[in-house]
């Protein structure tokens, strides 16, 4: 079992792979501002690309519903950051109404060029491989474009001549936000859109994934499956790949593990399996969620004795 960590890319998220793209595209078409709507890691990622490319970034978050470490890194660099009373899918339709309005290019995962950058995770999981598809990969999915993305490159791989298999491409969502799960599950032809989604895991709090179409074909042409794991389950497996392996991931991320265990003890996942999951922001990303779920720093005086008695030593 393996932990691909996309929180150590340059903005702290796998958002960054198709972001480079995304704004080099931006710049090549001569486009004077680009925009987003997000969850926090696409306004980070999208910020940071913009002010090293000198374009003018506009953001729209869902008031109150993104983490400070993501709000924090879209003001820092420089991006003008719009807050709203609604949630994400909101947040989309109307930045897609400003940007075909305004003509300010779009950068959410509709655009086909953010896809372009993103599906690198997969090539680059199997380099680290040593050339080896694994038997499975395992995705967290909001919008659903990183489990597509990597999807459509491995397809491309496979079409060169470089690989001979798939892996079973697995999606993971939150249960309080699982459109996808439940189309996978009742095999619906298209995905449901849930009104209200709710998740601690703040990445993947989105009910209208804009791939919808494209993530039913990714896992059902790889013979994969999808599922749902508690806020619980999430934050439990948080913790326990911090103190256990040392890999510091956000709640989001630690859903595509967190999936593996469920579908290993459901036997629907082999134990023999081998397995990526991609992980897909860093620890940082979120510290008030980090902090609500550790006990505070013990406090002592500034004296040996002291400290031992902390310590109980």
């Amino acid at each position: 079992l393996y932990a691909k960590h996309e929180g150590m890319n340059p903005s702290g998220s796998f958002k960054d792979r198709g972001m480079t793209v995304g704004v080099s595209m931006a710049l090549q078409l001569g486009m004077k501002s680009v925009a987003c709507a997000s969850t926090g890691n696409t306004s980070a990622s999208l910020a940071v690309y913009g002010a090293k490319a000198g374009i003018p970034v506009i953001v729209l978050l869902p008031s109150g519903k993104v983490a400070l470490g993501k709000v924090a890194q879209a003001l820092m660099h420089g991006a003008k950051v719009i807050s709203i009373n609604g949630n994400f899918d909101r947040a989309l339709e109307m930045v897609r109404d400003l940007c075909e309005t305004k003509g300010i290019y779009l950068l959410n995962s509709v655009n086909p060029y953010r896809l372009e950058g993103q599906k690198t995770i997969g090539f680059e999981a199997i380099d680290q491989l040593n050339g080896e598809v694994p038997d499975r990969m395992v995705l967290p999915v909001g919008n659903a474009g990183n489990i597509s993305a990597v999807y459509k490159g491995l397809i491309e791989l496979s079409e060169l001549g470089f690989v001979d298999k798939m892996p079973m491409m697995t999606g993971i969502q939150a249960e309080g936000s699982q459109p996808v799960v439940r189309a996978i599950k009742e095999n619906l032809p298209e995905v449901i859109p849930e009104g209200s989604p709710e998740t601690v895991a703040t990445a993947i709090r989105i009910g209208a994934p804009v791939n919808a179409e494209k993530v039913l074909h990714a896992i059902r042409m790889s013979k994969g499956t999808a599922d749902f794991v508690t806020d619980e389950e999430i934050l439990a497996m948080q913790r326990d790949l911090a103190q256990k392996e040392g890999i510091g991931v956000e709640p989001a991320s630690a859903a595509s593990v967190a999936g593996v265990k469920k579908l290993v003890e459901a036997g629907v996942i082999d134990r023999d399996e081998r397995i990526v999951c991609v992980v897909t922001g860093h620890l940082l990303k979120d510290p008030e969620t980090v902090i609500k779920q550790c006990a505070p720093p013990i406090e002592c005086d500034a004296t040996l004795e002291s400290l031992l008695s902390a310590l109980q030593l």
